[in-house]
């Protein structure tokens, strides 16, 4: 399932293909009938309860992302794909493929946390092997096999709650491993691992 923009970029595309009068005039017509019959369509997605919405912040980057990446049972490819990228390793650019049920975890921490939609600071997504190497070298608390390396693992803090909220918040649901770092740290780290808790 791809979104409205992705269909636009086709279109804009078309328009400006140079391949003919009467092709580009069928091309052209087509595609407003395309986007004719498409846009209720749209419309009916963006208004269904049951799609899932992510507003994220990368506190390294600046980069801000609000995301539609699941509806019903289904995910967004093309949604997944932003989020690889803006989940990235910021010190080389490295992406790999993020674990969707990680978002599922976020999203649902959200509404135990009555944080429908806040904005969401990230402070560490996928990390590179080299980048893990390099940050265990400088601390201890870094894991040799973390799962930030298998994009099963992010650092976040949801603005308007406090990190130790979001941690029992987050035991509660019990679906992954949740690291705490006291009140010297502004973040909670939450992975899709195995069900597991620590603090330092």
């Amino acid at each position: 399932m791809t979104g409205f923009c992705s269909y636009n970029r086709a279109h804009h595309q078309h328009s400006h293909d140079d391949d003919g009068g009467h092709c580009m005039n069928r091309r052209y017509f087509l595609g407003l009938a395309l986007s004719a019959a498409t846009a209720p369509a749209f419309a009916k997605f963006n208004a269904r309860e049951d799609t899932r919405v992510l507003n994220l912040r990368h506190v390294h980057t600046d980069e801000k992302l609000r995301i539609a990446y699941r509806v019903g049972d289904s995910y967004r490819r093309d949604a997944l794909a932003k989020l690889n990228h803006f989940l990235r390793d910021h010190r080389n650019d490295e992406t790999t493929f993020m674990d969707p049920k990680l978002f599922d975890l976020i999203y649902d921490l959200q509404t135990r946390v009555n944080s429908r939609e806040c904005e969401i600071d990230v402070y560490s997504a996928y990390r590179s092997p080299r980048s893990n190497a390099s940050l265990r070298k400088a601390s201890k608390r870094v894991a040799r096999n973390s799962l930030h390396i298998t994009g099963q693992a992010m650092d976040v803090s949801f603005v308007g709650c406090g990190n130790a909220s979001l941690r029992e918040s987050a035991i509660a649901l019990s679906r992954g491993g949740v690291g705490y770092y006291g009140n010297s740290s502004s973040f909670v780290h939450l992975d899709t691992g195995p069900v597991r808790t620590w603090r330092s």
